[in-house]
């Protein structure tokens, strides 16, 4: 590069200087942004969560999904936290007798709704029938999403004696069967990486008193 009598001027020594002000350039905007974050707190609502038959009130930040509502405040580290996008089905519970997926909604959309988690269900010493047919089936590998299936599980015989038809339901207008098909499809959002998908089946047959088809 051109070099001018008593001032050298090297390519290395003018990208230096650019980056050198560019960076102080950006340093007040950047600790502007800083201060504001700081100084500002995040909303906050109160919320009433009946969550397995006790009532409990919390101020919750408006983004907290119920997930994290009932893991973070309410200690109830049952329901699993997977994908955090809805396509597991490890953080499945039962609101007002139907379920979902709890990463999926906010802690402050069920104010007093009825909420079951898996500890809801039942207890070492008195478990539900669906938690004692996954140990006699051998539902469960690793665990991780045993939960969410339990729950989910339990809200599936409730759907089928509702008469809530799935897709496989071959005649909507008529009570839906529990057969093998319409409970892997009612299942199908709940994912187990063990593969224990035909014992987790013969749990809920059992559960129902009807038999593995096909």
């Amino acid at each position: 590069m051109h070099q001018d009598e008593g001032f050298p001027v090297s390519r290395r020594g003018v990208i230096a200087g650019g980056v050198a002000s560019a960076t102080l350039a950006a340093a007040p905007s950047a600790q502007a942004q800083t201060q504001g974050i700081a100084q500002s707190a995040p909303p906050t609502m109160p919320v009433t969560l009946k969550v397995n038959g006790r009532t409990t009130k919390l101020n919750v930040d408006t983004r907290t999904t119920l997930l994290d509502a009932l893991r973070e405040n309410l200690k109830l580290t049952g329901t699993k936290k997977g994908c955090d996008h809805g396509q597991c089905g490890a953080c499945t519970v039962i609101v007002e007798g139907r379920r979902i997926n709890s990463c999926l909604t906010l802690a402050v959309m069920h104010e007093g709704e009825e909420i079951t988690t898996i500890e809801g269900l039942g207890t070492p010493e008195k478990l539900h029938a669906m938690q004692a047919a996954f140990v006699k089936h051998d539902g469960y590998q690793c665990g991780y999403c045993t939960p969410g299936q339990i729950c989910s599980a339990v809200a599936t015989l409730g759907e089928i004696k509702a008469g809530i038809p799935s897709h496989v339901t071959g005649d909507i207008a008529a009570q839906p069967a529990v057969t093998t098909d319409e409970l892997r499809e009612r299942m199908s959002g709940n994912i187990c990486r063990c593969g224990a998908y035909a014992n987790i089946i013969d749990a809920i047959h059992d559960v129902a008193g009807t038999e593995r088809s096909a």
